[in-house]
């Protein structure tokens, strides 16, 4: 039997709302979005569970329709929608758009009134019906036939009301609950019921009368308080009545034949969840459902086999001089790896399956010849991991021409997911299963198993080499193939290396640095129990720390939540500054003690067996193209602090090396602006490289650079930096703890002296919203469609997003050139020293024994001449035994 499904999508997205915390759920535009995730995830939950054949979502239009025309006051108590809800209706209905799910809204109409129309003509067309609801309005169409999904907690765990559990819970069954809803009011809707009496003697009313007008026929024979009560109040009571009860027959636009379920816009959902950095969501939704089946015109096909004994050779002869894709099968991380096996493909389909530890000497070196050779060209798909595991094995790779998951990410940069599978079905209309005539032949060698990994391996590669054209093309129309070609491919080499080589750490010292800061978060401990007559509360519990500060304490209220008033560090930092109370002292050293010892714990699981740390490096996670680190992140440890130092100090020049080097660009996006923006006076500091921020101050106040105070650096420091990431004059008044007034005077003071300035940030944007994106000195794209949005938040995010961009990002890709010019350079001067991290923008390199001063001329004139700008590129060097000590 056919099965429809309806859900009240504000209801239901309300609750989301309330149920995930707002604060976790933002884009990094500004754009609250947890009502809009917890729908679709319980949304996709439904969907798997119920299977339903057709499906649609109703929305309220207004609170203005017939029962406010009836009655002014209906639903007048409800307060006002909250700030961070404000925009996430349309963005859910863009949602359902992209996943062809049918949402309907009627003017004048209630979301249950379109509900019940359409449970009315589904049940005409024999079909069960759900109805997912967070009004229980909606109980009232329970029958055999319909039930009500009522979210009990959030809208995760779901009630299934039947007409069985209705008349469990209220005492009366689907049909009377209208008129139960009538005596005891409804809160939520500003009815009121009548005094003194709830649902039991409600229920006990109408199970004794038959229905309302049954009670009304009766009235005068109810005897008690509450049946005064009751006759007092008769005319609310049938008004009630009247405005609770659902409309089954309004207009609605669609029919049940339009609501039936149809594929997904893959496209569609791929950019819109990018734009809402949904990648879990988007991951599950895949994994549930089967992918977009119209869009998949079958699967990637091979003609391939296993390639046995003495066959490697002629097969790579015959096949290697076009260019092949690659797919790796093996183990890699913490800077090692082992390959157990390779796929290789041409774009035709021809496949074969190297099965790595078997091979036979002869074979072995004709695999080694082919995968070094450069003019090989081979096609990867995030290539660093498999690079590692080569070269780990003893068979480095060279001739990478294309890196599919980079040349997607050069594409779409702020996508969040570059699967293989998922861009083979998104480029190619095609999915890895392989198709029904994907050939077996020549795996009766392997198991079960092994006959299996072998196909997989060699469909992939086939993947990877006919994606690679189409995604060539789509870089090329974005402007990207020379940055992909001189810049991020090299780097892909260079990461592999650095990440197997990782940096030495003095365990003896992490360990006692561990201790140290665990002793500083007793103590922090301490000292706030102490501060509160020794009450011992769980420092990490809201809860507890909204009771001791707003109860106990009676410090200001901080920013509102559902769960009561906001605890987050910039709150409590705020509440510390204007109250100084040693509570929140000792809080927030607390805080900081136990971060501390968090990332210390990190490291010191990190160390390998070669006493060594290997981060990992990830090349396509940030759209301004910077690196990130993970496992362990080494770039979130602090510079500027003490306690940082400490950290710095653990890691330590390697056996066989001399020393550590720090170098790095000083002040690399200022430069940047200087350079962009074309404006003389920030030109003439860098060029006559005076103080940067005094020459700023300087002009900026009016005085000679010697009368800049520390104070005044401070301040046209944090303005100059501020201004390169889109900082307003409030969020410049907020750091330097000064009025907005006096922030916006400062900025209008700057932009006088320094124009260029002033021009480029606006005519950056500007562009930008013109052309749909921005780009960096090297041709790095970002494409931010919110510059057009309708919606206030997202647009003024995406404009400070198109400030940014440019500047960080071609800092991003100067500190790219940078590591790859030291990189080559030590090779092609036959040193032995070695870079070890890329660290914002900074790198660290291992200097072996005697090559101290080469070395440092070396890093100095690479860095220095990376790219051509108007303004000089200051390259700062320092050398030590630690990390800490080669910092300058």
């Amino acid at each position: 039997m056919s099965r429809l499904l309806l859900l009240d999508g504000h209801s239901l997205a309300y609750r989301a709302f309330f149920a995930l915390p707002a604060e976790n759920f933002s884009t990094s535009t500004g754009q609250h979005t947890n009502g809009v995730y917890g729908f679709v995830a319980m949304l996709i939950n439904v969907l798997r569970d119920e299977e339903p054949t057709h499906v649609a979502v109703a929305f309220d239009v207004s609170r203005a329709n017939f029962r406010s025309a009836e009655y002014p006051e209906y639903k007048a108590g409800r307060s006002a929608t909250p700030d961070a809800f404000s925009g996430q209706i349309p963005l859910l209905q863009e949602v359902l758009d992209a996943l062809n799910i049918t949402h309907v809204e009627l003017d004048g109409y209630e979301a249950d009134d379109v509900i019940a129309t359409l449970v009315a003509q589904g049940r005409e067309a024999g079909m069960d019906v759900l109805i997912c609801s967070g009004d229980r309005d909606t109980l009232q169409l329970v029958d055999e036939h319909s039930t009500v999904l009522y979210p009990k907690k959030g809208v995760s765990d779901l009630a299934r009301m039947t007409p069985d559990a209705v008349t469990d819970k209220y005492g009366v069954g689907p049909q009377l609950y209208s008129d139960l809803a009538a005596l005891v009011g409804e809160a939520s809707d500003n009815l009121p019921g009548v005094p003194g009496v709830g649902p039991k003697t409600a229920a006990k009313w109408l199970n004794a009368h038959g229905d309302l007008q049954g009670i009304v026929a009766a009235i005068d024979q109810i005897g008690g308080k509450a049946g005064q009560s009751l006759r007092d109040n008769i005319d609310q009571v049938l008004r009630n009545r009247r405005l609770n009860g659902l409309l089954r027959d309004v207009p609605v636009p669609v029919g049940i034949e339009d609501l039936e379920r149809r594929e997904w816009d893959r496209e569609r959902v791929h950019t819109l969840f990018d734009s809402l950095e949904f990648r879990v969501l988007r991951d599950r939704l895949f994994a549930t459902f089967d992918t977009a089946e119209s869009e998949v015109t079958g699967g990637v096909e091979v003609d391939g086999r296993v390639l046995r004994a003495g066959e490697v050779a002629p097969w790579l002869a015959e096949h290697g001089t076009a260019r092949l894709g690659v797919d790796v099968v093996g183990e890699w991380g913490r800077g090692r790896g082992e390959v157990t096996g390779l796929g290789l493909a041409t774009v035709d389909g021809e496949a074969a399956f190297v099965d790595v530890p078997q091979l036979e000497t002869e074979d072995e070196a004709a695999l080694r010849a082919w995968l070094v050779d450069p003019e090989r060209t081979k096609v990867l798909h995030d290539a660093k991991g498999p690079m590692l595991a080569l070269a780990s094995s003893g068979l480095p790779l060279a001739g990478l021409v294309v890196d599919t998951a980079i040349a997607a990410y050069l594409v779409r940069p702020d996508q969040r997911s570059y699967d293989l599978g998922d861009l083979a079905v998104r480029h190619l209309g095609r999915d890895l299963s392989g198709g029904e005539d994907a050939s077996d032949q020549g795996m009766l060698d392997f198991s079960a198993d092994d006959s299996e990994t072998g196909r997989t391996s060699m469909i992939r590669a086939a993947a990877a080499v006919e994606l690679a054209p189409v995604l060539e093309e789509q870089v090329e129309e974005t402007g990207g193939s020379e940055l992909m070609r001189a810049v991020e491919l090299p780097v892909v080499g260079v990461l592999a290396q650095m990440e197997t080589a990782g940096i030495a750490v003095d365990s003896d010292a992490l360990t006692a640095l561990e201790s140290d800061f665990a002793a500083k978060v007793a103590a922090a401990q301490a000292d706030a129990w102490a501060a509160i007559d020794d009450e011992q509360i769980n420092l990490g519990s809201p809860k507890q720390l909204q009771t001791v500060l707003f109860d106990t304490l009676g410090l200001p209220k901080t920013r509102k939540t559902k769960t009561g008033y906001t605890t987050d560090a910039d709150a409590l930092a705020d509440l510390h500054a204007k109250t100084e109370h040693p509570f929140l002292e000792a809080l927030l050293r607390h805080r900081d003690a136990t971060r501390l010892r968090v990332t210390v714990e990190g490291l010191i699981k990190s160390v390998a067996d070669d006493g060594r740390i290997h981060t990992t490096y990830q090349q396509t996670i940030a759209a301004t193209g910077r690196l990130s680190s993970t496992d362990p992140n080494l770039q979130n440890i602090p510079i500027r602090t003490e306690e940082g130092r400490r950290i710095r100090e653990v890691f330590v020049v390697g056996s066989g090396y001399e020393s550590l080097m720090s170098a790095d660009y000083s002040q690399v996006e200022m430069r940047v602006m200087a350079h962009l923006s074309g404006d003389e006076g920030l030109i003439e500091a860098f060029r006559t490289g005076e103080d940067l921020h005094r020459f700023v101050g300087a002009r900026v106040f009016g005085v000679e650079p010697e009368g800049v105070t520390a104070e005044m650096r401070s301040k046209v420091k944090a303005m100059s930096y501020g201004l390169a990431y889109g900082l307003s004059a409030f969020g410049l008044s907020k750091q330097l703890a000064i009025s907005t007034g006096e922030a916006t005077a400062l900025m209008e003071e700057y932009f006088q002296r320094f124009g260029g300035v002033r021009d480029y940030l606006e005519e950056i944007v500007d562009r930008a919203r013109a052309t749909g994106y921005t780009e960096t000195m090297l041709g790095r794209r970002r494409y931010l469609p919110d510059l057009t949005s309708d919606n206030r938040q997202r647009r003024q995010m995406a404009e400070r997003m198109a400030l940014n961009a440019p500047i960080q990002g071609s800092a991003a890709d100067i500190m790219k050139l940078a590591m790859l010019r030291v990189d080559r350079s030590i090779a092609q001067e036959g040193l032995a020293s070695r870079v070890l991290l890329q660290v914002h923008d900074e790198l660290v390199l291992e200097v072996a024994p005697g090559e101290d001063e080469q070395v440092e001329s070396l890093v100095r004139r690479e860095m220095g001449s990376a790219v051509e700008m108007d303004v000089p590129l200051d390259v700062s060097v320092g050398r030590g035994r630690s990390w800490h000590e080669a910092a300058h």
